[in-house]
């Protein structure tokens, strides 16, 4: 009787990485309850609608940083992709395309840098922290060209629909941002967790050299992943544009730390094959509580951005303790098992 009712627990608790997104689940709620003491404005309606508004691009960089870093890789370009979706989608506009137009555009530009990402670490074998850091200064420099090294001007009323179905309208009652960022999570999670790429990118984080003898075909399943992440940041790169209604160079600037920031925290492993994409929901609202919350408080930018590094590096040693324990007993296991 007693097994038929752990059953449940114990099947979820096995899942991997579902210990530690129950744990900064917890962190969150108590973030929450004291940012709601220090200043009961923190917990009024108007602010939580603005908070989750913050905290959807926030989360869809973190969907592209977790494809990666589930491989055991890593991609630093999100940021200069976020900036040169922004400069591209808004140079276009302001120079009388469409925002359809405009917005097919970037996002093929963006997809390009995702493809030449997967084919420098599948095909040419480079590491993933040299492979994107040089597309990061690429993506950067073709969002400085685009408008020959200036800020665009307004993308003017002619995109003001556009402007907002990204970030400023409401469709029952809820920003679209929200909306959009819920809808991908939705279809990426799927991806992850109901279909043979998600199993895929799990086994090749977990060892590579393994899921390859199993018949996976690595290079493809990086590829993927890589273009997952472009994707969500020219997303956010639009999303940025209709912010602010023109585009601007330095646009996802740092972002790629704030994706690496939300996986963490919320439980994907740096050394790949753990975690679980609803950590990367509860890794990016703490970002977005702390940074919101502390600025409630009145804290400098300098104390949230010194706490937020605080819990990133505590985050990651986390699961290294974790992971190496696991590993010890699973050793301690086989050995007792011989004897």
């Amino acid at each position: 009787m007693n097994e038929k009712i752990d059953s449940p627990y114990k099947r979820l608790m096995a899942i991997r990485g579902t210990g530690q997104v129950l744990t900064v689940t917890g962190v969150l709620i108590a973030l929450c309850i004291i940012f709601g003491l220090v200043n009961p404005m923190f917990l009024s309606g108007r602010n939580a609608g603005n908070l989750f508004r913050q905290i959807a691009p926030i989360l869809l960089i973190g969907i592209g940083q977790s494809f990666a870093l589930l491989l055991g890789q890593i991609d630093l370009s999100i940021g200069s992709v976020v900036g040169m979706s922004c400069m591209i989608s808004a140079t276009l506009m302001t120079r009388g395309s469409s925002p359809l137009v405009a917005s097919l555009i970037a996002l093929l530009c963006s997809l390009g840098i995702g493809a030449l990402n997967g084919f420098l670490i599948s095909w040419c074998k480079l590491p993933a922290f040299i492979g994107t850091l040089g597309t990061m200064t690429i993506a950067r420099g073709i969002a400085q060209i685009a408008n020959n090294n200036y800020n665009t001007d307004s993308i003017g009323k002619a995109a003001e629909g556009f402007r907002n179905l990204f970030y400023y309208g409401k469709s029952l009652g809820v920003y679209n941002a929200i909306w959009i960022a819920i809808f991908i999570w939705l279809i990426f999670n799927f991806l992850l967790t109901r279909t043979k790429t998600g199993r895929h990118i799990y086994a090749a984080g977990s060892n590579q050299e393994a899921a390859r003898l199993s018949g996976v075909n690595v290079k493809i399943v990086t590829l993927k992943a890589y273009l997952i992440s472009s994707f969500v940041c020219c997303i956010v790169g639009l999303m940025a544009t209709a912010t602010s209604g023109m585009g601007t160079m330095d646009a996802g600037n740092c972002y790629e730390l704030y994706a690496v920031a939300a996986s963490v925290i919320g439980g994907i492993s740096v050394l790949g094959g753990q975690g679980l994409l609803f950590g990367t929901v509860i890794g990016a609202s703490i970002w977005g509580v702390l940074q919101n919350g502390l600025q409630f408080a009145g804290a400098p930018v300098a104390i949230r951005n010194i706490a937020i590094g605080i819990i990133v590096i505590v985050s990651v040693l986390v699961d290294i303790v974790v992971r190496s324990n696991k590993g010890k007993t699973v050793a301690k296991a086989e050995m007792t098992k011989e004897e």
